[in-house]
Parts: C-alpha cells; structure tokens; sequence
C-alpha cells in the first residue's frame, strides 16, 4: 500500500505486516517497485518492509532545493524515524546505495545493516568527469551573457550524459551535484555489517568499486557476485538481495 510519511511528503509502498525491519532504497530515475519481486519474496517469508520513492522519483515531488546523496540522507531521515523505531536494514541500489550510506554514517543508531548494489560510491580508476573542451568554453560564454539559454541547453543535450539530458530542474542539479561527491569519508566511519551485492556484468558500476569500498569500511563486510547480471540487479536477480538481506536481520 502506498502512503505519504508526515510532513517530509516521502511516499513508499509497504509490504508485508507488523513493524517494518528494512528500507528499500532506488536508484537514479528509478522508483519503489524496481524492489517489488524483493520486498513480496522478504513478506512471505514475515518480514515487513518499506520500499521508498526518493524525493524527485515515482510519487514523492521533489525537493525545494538542489544536493546530493548527503542531502538526500538528511531529507528521508525523518521517514526513516517514522518507518521504524529500532535499527533498520537498508537496501540502496545505485544512488540509493549512496543515501543509504550517508544515513549509516550520520546516524549509525538508526541502521543495522546495509545491503549495497550497484552503488557508485567512489570514482572510478581511470575515469574522467572533466566535460569536454568545447561544452566548458560554451559554459563559460553562457555565464557570462555571450550564448543564450537555448545554446546552452542544446550543448547540454549533445554532450551531457543520458540521465542528465533525460533530468529537468531541480533534479538535473541534484544530478550534477551528486557525481561530484564521492564517500570515502562516509565509508570509513562505518561499523555495521554491510553486504555488497554486485552484477558480474554491471558495467556503470564495476565490481572493483565494491571491493575498494569494502576496504576502507571498518565493520564486517561480505562481497557475492551474481553471474550473468548487470546493473540493474534488483529487477534481474532479486532472490540475492533478499538473501543477504536476511543474512543481516540474524545478525
């Protein structure tokens, strides 16, 4: 059942009956039913659980202002303290996995255990984020009154990536201020029992993420790979997100 959490105007879709012992968390243009096939094989089995639609996606509006991931953590916090009173597993995919790390960090008594995918946390080796030349030299015209609105969004369109030409507003700034954060200072502040959970085939996000974040978390971790899978493993293989998700409820 879809329903709203208090004033923060967070929409999630509940399954299952009693309180509610994880959080399920999307990724980028993604929404809450990318975790259906997970969140009913985890209720049949009697654990409750919330999959969330974060600000901007499904059916929550987005947020007044523009942030990142650590934005984001501060904004589904008060839900999460709705949803729950005891700690709670969450499960983030891609840029949930992000969310999901931050509130881990900033508020460790509120979670458990993290189930991780896909989660592009640190940037990755080799990788340039720098825009071409001549969409930087257009940037800079714009700025300063030279090319119009119009010029600019057509450069945008040519040389932005596909999640940013497909973002309007407020959420292509969340975007853009979300690849510029990298959580290498969250990670190293967690002690809960995280298990990342990758695509053998992901190719956003590559298995080696995983495992040098894995490396800088102090508390327990485990790493499974699950072949013949890409990115979007919630869809493709969720019997291995409900796995380790009850591996960490016994711990």
């Amino acid at each position: 059942m879809l329903r709203s959490y208090g004033d923060s105007r967070v929409f999630g879709e509940s399954y299952g009956t009693g309180p509610a012992r994880v959080v399920w968390l999307h990724g980028w243009a993604r929404q809450s039913r990318d975790f259906a096939a997970a969140a009913q094989l985890l209720a049949d089995r009697g654990v409750a659980s919330v999959a969330l639609d974060l600000p901007g996606f499904g059916s929550s509006p987005a947020p007044h202002t523009a942030g990142g991931a650590r934005h984001y953590a501060e904004l589904i916090v008060p839900t999460l303290r709705e949803i729950g009173d005891g700690p709670l597993v969450l499960v983030g995919h891609s840029f949930g996995g992000r969310v999901a790390v931050v509130v881990a960090s900033q508020h460790p008594e509120m979670v458990g255990a993290l189930v991780l995918t896909g989660v592009p946390q640190l940037v990755r080796l080799g990788a340039s984020v720098r825009a071409p030349v001549t969409y930087r030299v257009i940037r800079w015209l714009a700025r300063r009154g030279l090319l119009s609105d119009t010029r600019l969004e057509a450069a945008r369109q040519k040389y932005g990536s596909a999640d940013y030409r497909n973002a309007q507003g407020v959420i292509r700034d969340v975007l853009v201020a979300t690849v510029q954060e990298t959580y290498e200072s969250e990670l190293g502040t967690l002690n809960v029992p995280i298990a990342f959970v990758w695509g053998e085939q992901d190719r956003d996000v590559p298995v080696e993420i995983a495992t040098r974040a894995a490396a800088l978390v102090a508390g327990p971790t485990s790493l499974e790979i699950v072949p013949g899978v890409g990115h979007l493993l919630p869809l493709e293989a969720p019997e291995s997100l409900v796995g380790a998700t009850e591996k960490a409820l016994r711990r």
